[in-house]
């Protein structure tokens, strides 16, 4: 092999010029990504519940939304902003996820251009309101469910067209099995569950609301 394929990625061919091996284990940068979360989420639980008093589906779905937006900020950012992290030669964290990530779909180190695209728009856009997200609930502004549902939708999108952009060229960028259904399918697959959850939440709530204004008008008469 040459230096350029020594690389554990589908396709074989995938030209990856001075790449640097994984340095962590899989083990270790799960288990820093795990505890890292587990950390916030429990920190906006107290912190929902003990000082802001909120009910538990709002205290569940600030935990999501601090959770996917500094995901979406730090983790898919760094992705965006760093188009040569497999030729980092020191365990920096970050560039390790996405070395080891890359082996249920090769098109993060190869650096397509629809996967750049989707994460960029991500990481720019739907971060960043997904901490207003969080800001909109606290204080219960009046655009917290239309923001929901935008983000929500932009989620949807998003994931919908990285996986569908994939099937078209041909579904092959996974090492093996293992990966493709551990990395591939159910790290993204949330995305799809969860905000089709809270766009059902948060149009019902819409809805009810609507309901209740005539009965008000009505009331007042």
């Amino acid at each position: 092999m040459t230096g350029e394929t020594n690389h554990p990625y589908v396709p074989r061919d995938l030209i990856l010029p001075d790449y640097v091996p994984v340095f962590l284990s899989q083990s270790t940068i799960l288990a820093v990504y795990g505890i890292s979360s587990l950390l916030v989420v429990s920190f906006m639980w107290l912190l929902s519940g003990r000082g802001l008093k909120k009910s538990k589906v709002d205290r569940v779905l600030m935990c999501w939304w601090i959770f996917t937006g500094l995901t979406h900020i730090i983790l898919e950012g760094y992705f965006v902003f760093s188009p040569e992290f497999y030729k980092k030669k020191t365990p920096h964290y970050l560039a390790e996820v996405w070395k080891e990530y890359s082996k249920g779909d090769s098109r993060y180190a190869g650096r397509d251009s629809g996967v750049v695209a989707v994460e960029g728009i991500t990481a720019v856009l739907e971060g960043p309101a997904c901490l207003l997200a969080v800001y909109a609930i606290a204080t219960k502004k009046s655009y917290s469910n239309i923001l929901q549902i935008a983000i929500s939708l932009g989620q949807l999108y998003g994931t919908l067209v990285y996986f569908i952009t994939s099937i078209l060229e041909g579904d092959n960028f996974a090492t093996n099995e293992f990966y493709y259904y551990a990395y591939y399918v159910m790290a993204n697959v949330w995305w799809i569950i969860i905000p089709t959850t809270i766009l059902v939440h948060c149009w019902k709530k819409i809805c009810a609301a609507f309901e209740v204004q005539p009965q008000k008008k009505t009331k007042s008469r």
